[in-house]
C-alpha cells in the first residue's frame, strides 16, 4: 500500500459579496456554496485515475492556507469536492490542510481552541515554517496531543537557502512527539517555482534534512500539479536514496511512515491523543458465581487453626512450664520469684556445674579469714 499525501487541489472559483452593516461597521458572513465546475472535476478525476493506476492506494487531497486560519474568510473546500468525486472501493481519500507561515504570522496561527470546529473536517494538519520563530514554535508546541495537533512539518527546500538552522534537539523533539518531515519529489523534477536554481538548492536542503534526521521520520510526498510530472512509488524510492537513504527506509518513507502517521492523525479526536471511550461488552452466557450461604447471627465464627502447628502454640498448658518460673502465691511475678530462688541458694534452679559469683566470694573471704586467726 502506497501513500501519496499531498495532492494540491487549487480552489473553486467562486464570489463572495457581502454587504456592509451600516450601523455596526462589520461585514456579516454569508454563507458560501461551494460548487466546482465540471471541467476541473473531469481533470481531477482524471489525475486520480493515473495515481491509481502508478499504484497509490492512499490519496490525500491539500488544501493550502496564507499565514494563518481566519474564521471570516476560511472556506472548507475539500469536503464539496469529495460529493462531487466518483466513488471508488480501492482507493482511500484524506483531507489534509496545509498553512504556510511567515513573518506576519501570529504565533497560534489559527489553531486554537475557539477555532477548533473549523480544523475539526481535516483528516491531516501540516505546517511550512518559512521563518526561525515559526519553525521553533511549529516543532516544539504544535507537536504536542492536542486536538490541534500537526503531525506533518514541511520545509520550503526549493527557497535559495534555508531560513533556519536545522538544530538536532529541536528536530529530536519533533519526531520524539510523533511529528514527520515532508519531501516533496516536486522539487527534485523542478516543478516548484525556481527552475534549475530550485532544484539545485531543493538536492541541498533534502540532503541536510537526511542528515539531521539521519532518515528517521521523513515522509516523501508529491506535491505535484502537473500530470506529466507524476512518478511511481519505486522510481519516488529509487531518487531518495540518492538523499544517503538506505533503500529499505526509502522505501518506508511512503508506506510504513505515512501509514502510521494517519493512524496518528486520528488521535486528534480522543484525548491528548491517548485513547477512545472504552466501551465493556459482556457475554450473553456469561456464567454467574455460585451463590454463597449468608452467615446467621448466632453462628460464632472461630477461625481454622493449621493441623501442623505444635500443641503448645496453639494452647499451652501449665504443665510445659517449669516450676521455678511459675510465680508463687502473693509474689510480684515470675520474674522476682526466679530472682528470689537464686539469692537464697537455691541448687534446684541452678544448672550443675554452675555456681552463683557471690557465694564464691564469700566462702573464700571466710577460708582466708580463718587462715589469718591460725597463724595468729
Amino acid at each position: 500500500m502506497f501513500f501519496d499525501l499531498n495532492v494540491p487541489i487549487p480552489g473553486p472559483p467562486f464570489n463572495r459579496q457581502n454587504q456592509l452593516n451600516k450601523g455596526k461597521g462589520k461585514l456579516p458572513m454569508v454563507p458560501v456554496a461551494v460548487s466546482y465546475p465540471a471541467t476541473q472535476i473531469a481533470a481531477i478525476e482524471h489525475r486520480i485515475d493515473l495515481l491509481v493506476h502508478l499504484g497509490y492506494s492512499v490519496i490525500a487531497f491539500n488544501q493550502t492556507v496564507q499565514k494563518k486560519i481566519d474564521p471570516k474568510t476560511h472556506i472548507n473546500i475539500l469536503d464539496p469536492l469529495l460529493l462531487q468525486l466518483r466513488k471508488r472501493t480501492d482507493v482511500v481519500y484524506l483531507k489534509r490542510l496545509t498553512i504556510i507561515l511567515d513573518d506576519e504570522s501570529e504565533k497560534g496561527f489559527g489553531l486554537t481552541n475557539n477555532h477548533q470546529p473549523l480544523v475539526a473536517p481535516y483528516d491531516i494538519l501540516a505546517l511550512t515554517p518559512t521563518t526561525s520563530g515559526s519553525f521553533s514554535v511549529a516543532c516544539l508546541t504544535h507537536t504536542l496531543p492536542s486536538p490541534l495537533t500537526t503531525h506533518i512539518i514541511s520545509l520550503p527546500l526549493s527557497l535559495p537557502r534555508l531560513p533556519f538552522h536545522l538544530k538536532h534537539t529541536i528536530v529530536r523533539t519533533a519526531i520524539k512527539n510523533g511529528a514527520v518531515f515532508e519531501i516533496n519529489y516536486a522539487g527534485a523534477l523542478g516543478a516548484e517555482d525556481g527552475g534549475e536554481a530550485g532544484k539545485r538548492n531543493w538536492w541541498a536542503g533534502a540532503r541536510e534534512l537526511v542528515r539531521v534526521t539521519k532518515g528517521k521520520g521523513v515522509l516523501v510526498s508529491g506535491g505535484i500539479n502537473a500530470e506529466w510530472d507524476l512518478r511511481a512509488p519505486r522510481d519516488v524510492a529509487n531518487l531518495t536514496t540518492l538523499l544517503g537513504l538506505p533503500q529499505d527506509v526509502a522505501h518506508h518513507a511512503a508506506t510504513t511512515i505515512p501509514k502510521s502517521l494517519v493512524v496518528k492523525a486520528q488521535t486528534r479526536r480522543t484525548y491528548r491523543a491517548i485513547l477512545s471511550e472504552p466501551k465493556i461488552v459482556i457475554p450473553q452466557q456469561a456464567v454467574q458465581p455460585a451463590a454463597v450461604p449468608p452467615i446467621q447471627a448466632d453462628t460464632p465464627i472461630v477461625p481454622a487453626v493449621s493441623d501442623t502447628l505444635p500443641a503448645t502454640e496453639v494452647t499451652p498448658s501449665s504443665e510445659s512450664v517449669p516450676a521455678t518460673n511459675q510465680p508463687a502465691a502473693g509474689s510480684a511475678g515470675s520474674g522476682n520469684s526466679r530472682k528470689r530462688a537464686l539469692d537464697t541458694g537455691d541448687k534446684g534452679a541452678v544448672p550443675s556445674g554452675e555456681g552463683d559469683g557471690s557465694e564464691r566470694k564469700k566462702k573464700k573471704k571466710k577460708k582466708n579469714k580463718e587462715k589469718g586467726e591460725s597463724a595468729s
